[in-house]
């Protein structure tokens, strides 16, 4: 099984074979959230144009998503595992657009299997891909914004890549530290309202879900997310 380890909208165009869109902080923690919380489904979308014309054929929906990292105006909610968390979704789709994550998914065109991978799962991410026995697997960090090397994102493709080639490592030191690096912005102040501390420990709960995400590529060119359990 060989492993690559690739970045941003260019690395999810080039992936083949098994490809994890890894997106940490925050799209694929809040996805996992919101599945736990009841949710029936996920489409992911990359605009925001989309996401409305999808809440109009949805009826029992609601938008998730942000842009600079703020809940986006009319939408429901914003990118965080936060708000997720206490609200009742039971039976609701949820429409999802971000700046990486959700954009991942929709360019990741030449991929045989689409998965979605995060610190939260990565364990269940591990052992989904083992029962698949590819011949390659493409770990996508997309990075802050798409555009710049996360930490929390390289961590959790490491994770992934270790527990593939049977390495057994503790890695709670090195996730803890990501609050005095990437996650620093979850403790200022001034992020208060749309990106609170709560939201670094929800999305750094390692193996806090036993089960997959997996994308499964609409007619209309948007991926619906799809629960399996491990």
């Amino acid at each position: 099984m060989k492993v690559e380890i690739m970045e941003f909208v260019e690395g999810a165009r080039t992936a083949r074979g098994v490809a994890v869109i890894i997106d940490v902080f925050r799209a694929f923690s809040v996805a996992c959230y919101a599945i736990d919380a009841g949710a029936s489904r996920i489409i992911a979308t990359a605009g925001v144009d989309e996401a409305l014309q999808l809440k109009l054929k949805y009826k029992n929906s609601v938008l998730v998503g942000e842009r600079d990292e703020k809940k986006i105006d009319g939408f429901d909610l914003g990118n965080s595992p936060t708000e997720i968390i206490k609200t009742d979704l039971h039976g609701i789709t949820v429409i999802h657009t971000t700046t990486a994550g959700t954009n991942g998914l929709i360019n990741a065109v030449n991929a045989d299997f689409v998965v979605t991978g995060s610190i939260v799962n990565a364990g269940a991410v591990i052992k989904y891909i083992k029962t698949l026995r590819p011949d390659h697997v493409s770990l996508v960090a997309m990075g802050y914004r798409a555009s710049v090397s996360a930490e929390e994102d390289l961590l959790c493709a490491k994770i992934i890549s270790d527990g593939l080639s049977g390495k057994d490592e503790h890695y709670e030191s090195r996730i803890s530290d990501l609050k005095n690096s990437s996650g620093k912005r979850f403790f200022n102040p001034a992020n208060l309202d749309f990106s609170p501390p709560t939201d670094f420990f929800l999305c750094t709960m390692k193996d806090r879900f036993n089960f997959i995400l997996r994308a499964n590529r609409r007619l209309d060119g948007n991926i619906d997310l799809m629960k399996a359990d491990l």
